[in-house]
Parts: C-alpha cells; structure tokens; sequence
C-alpha cells in the first residue's frame, strides 16, 4: 500500500524556518521524483519544488526560489523541505508527491501558517 505521510508543519513567526519532512512507503522511492506542492485556502495547488531521482537536480517555484530547498534521502525514503525567510503568503498547506510516468501519489498535506 503506497503511503506520503508529512510532517512538520505548524505555526511560524514570519522570518522564521520550518522543516517538511515526507516518508514513502509501497513503492520504488529512489525511481521516483518528488515535489512538494501547496495550496491556500481560494488558491489553486501550485508547484513549490522538485527534486529529481538522482544527481540532485532540483527546481523551484519563483516565489520559494532562494528560500526554500528541497533534499532527499534514498537510504530512508524520505524527502524533505528546508523553508527559511518565511513570509504571510507561503501559509498553505503542503502535499509531498511522487511522480514516475503516469504514477502519481500524494500525501494528505500538513498546514503550515506564518503569523505574528
């Protein structure tokens, strides 16, 4: 049974940082490519991150760019999402996806809010 479970989402200060992590399981993590979505409330989901299978090739969405980094690690099945800087207009909630050809997979999405 393919599971995303994410985690470490919650209430930040803006400025602050905050770590996503999502863990895989029931499939092939290294064979597949993982992104990090996010939408907020009236918003359409948007594109935060990806990260390649391997050789660590990664991109961005322009509003995340310089701020957030994606990473990965095979060995635990698990991909992360460093966020720094963070602003009023990154709170969404989060979804970690995994994609290989016409295989998708999400998670169910952890909130994460940036208020003073």
């Amino acid at each position: 049974q393919v599971q995303l479970v994410e985690s470490g989402g919650g209430l930040v200060q803006p400025g602050g940082s905050l770590r996503l992590s999502c863990v895989a399981s029931g499939f092939t993590f290294s064979s597949y490519a993982m992104s990090w979505y996010r939408q907020a409330p009236g918003k359409e989901r948007e594109l935060v991150a990806t990260i390649a299978t391997v050789g660590g090739i990664t991109n961005y969405g322009d509003s995340v760019k310089g701020r957030f980094t994606i990473s990965r690690d095979n060995a635990k099945n698990t991909v992360y999402l460093q966020m720094n800087s963070l602003k009023s207009e990154d709170t969404a909630v989060y979804y970690c996806n995994a994609r290989r050809a016409s295989r998708s997979y999400w998670g169910q999405g952890t909130q994460v809010t940036v208020s003073s």
